[in-house]
């Protein structure tokens, strides 16, 4: 029987791509108001490929995005000539900025009204790769608790952010069901985890390793009913 449903965020319950642009932007008007050589120069392509080799050089921040955008930030203002105890006050009040906006989320149609009927079946855990806090979203009250890969330090899909849902919960694998709209992060890490999978996969491409794959979350609800019935 399920007892435990646990949801990635970004592009599962809302459109991530929104909140990321806000974000940004926040934070480069703060640069631009306060550093503005940080960025001169810079454009897009720019300050992406300086985050590619920042990752390259320190790959163990990929499990600690907040920690990676802060260092990326604290070394634009490194080059641009800001002595190193003021970068790294400085970068830790651009990322402020930056944070402040990526929980403005554009959620998805279906989502508050199918975690509002999943909640009164189900414990509901959030798991994300991401620095997104649903805490301070409108989908707070629906979750009981929510982890990141930088408060178990590995990202999906290995396996430590699902295993500790699953330890906080005291649930077993079978009993759990985890539901995302990356199938190399979700659904592959969620399989290795022992954890029953739901994809959500508008595109309505196959695999082999989910438990089933929805178009859209309206559809979630009764895929639910249907694993736990098996």
């Amino acid at each position: 029987m399920i007892t435990l449903v646990t949801f990635d965020l970004d592009d599962t319950l809302w459109d991530v791509r929104p909140a990321l642009m806000k974000a940004e932007q926040a934070q480069n008007h703060w640069l631009r108001e306060h550093y503005p050589k940080s960025l001169e120069g810079k454009d897009s392509s720019t300050l992406n490929e300086r985050k590619r080799r920042l990752i390259k050089r320190q790959p163990e921040l990929i499990h600690h995005i907040s920690r990676f955008r802060q260092r990326f930030l604290e070394e634009l203002l490194l080059d641009a000539g800001v002595a190193p105890k003021e970068a790294e006050h400085a970068a830790s009040q651009a990322f402020a900025a930056f944070i402040a906006r990526r929980n403005e989320v554009a959620l998805f149609d279906y989502a508050v009204p199918v975690l509002e009927q999943l909640q009164a079946d189900y414990r509901l855990g959030a798991l994300t790769n991401g620095n997104a806090d649903v805490t301070k979203t409108p989908l707070a009250p629906f979750f009981e608790f929510a982890l990141k890969a930088e408060d178990v330090g590995a990202a999906k899909p290995e396996p430590q952010l699902f295993e500790a849902a699953l330890a906080r919960t005291k649930t077993h694998p079978r009993h759990a069901v985890h539901v995302g709209d990356s199938h190399d992060h979700d659904i592959v890490g969620a399989y290795h985890a022992g954890m029953r999978t739901v994809w959500l996969n508008p595109e309505g491409n196959r695999s082999d390793l989910a438990d089933a794959s929805i178009r859209c979350l309206s559809e979630l609800p009764g895929v639910l009913s249907t694993l736990t019935a098996v």
